[in-house]
C-alpha cells in the first residue's frame, strides 16, 4: 500500500535555468545535484514530495501538451499561500503566462488557480487550497 507520493520524474534542457525557476522563483529547495557521463540530475523538495529532474547531455526537445484524447500527465501543480502574489513574481520575471489568476472550478478542493509554463514548456498550475484543506 502506498504511503505517499515520493517524487515525480522530469527532464529539462538546462539545469541552471530549471533551478532558477523552481528554486529561486517558486521556492523549492535543492536537495541533491549529481552528474555522470549521461548528464546532470537534481532532486528538489516541494515540501511534501520531490521533483527528480534529469538534464541529459543530448539535446532536449521542448515539452508538448498532452492532447485531451491521450493519456499522460497534464500539468504540475503547486499549492501556494497566494496565487496572486506568486503569479505576479513569475510574470515580472518573464515567465510565460497561460492563464491569469481566477476562481477555481473545483471549489470543493481549490479556491484560486493560475497557469504558467516552466522553462521547458511544462504547464505549471498554481493553486490556493479551499478552506479546511
Amino acid at each position: 500500500m502506498a504511503i505517499a507520493l515520493e517524487h515525480v520524474g522530469m527532464t529539462c534542457g538546462n539545469i541552471a535555468r530549471t533551478i532558477a525557476f523552481y528554486c529561486d522563483l517558486l521556492g523549492l529547495k535543492l536537495i541533491l545535484r549529481k552528474g555522470d557521463e549521461r548528464g546532470e540530475y537534481i532532486f528538489l523538495d516541494t515540501g511534501n514530495g520531490m521533483l527528480e529532474i534529469a538534464c541529459p547531455v543530448a539535446d532536449v526537445a521542448r515539452s508538448r501538451d498532452v492532447p485531451p484524447h491521450e493519456a499522460g500527465m497534464r500539468h504540475l501543480t503547486f499549492a501556494v499561500d497566494s496565487v496572486d502574489d506568486v503569479f505576479a513574481t513569475l510574470e515580472a520575471a518573464g515567465v510565460p503566462v497561460i492563464e491569469r489568476p481566477r476562481p477555481a472550478f473545483f471549489t470543493e478542493v481549490l479556491r484560486r488557480v493560475a497557469f504558467v509554463r516552466d522553462p521547458d514548456g511544462i504547464l505549471v498550475e498554481l493553486v490556493e487550497r479551499a478552506p479546511g484543506r
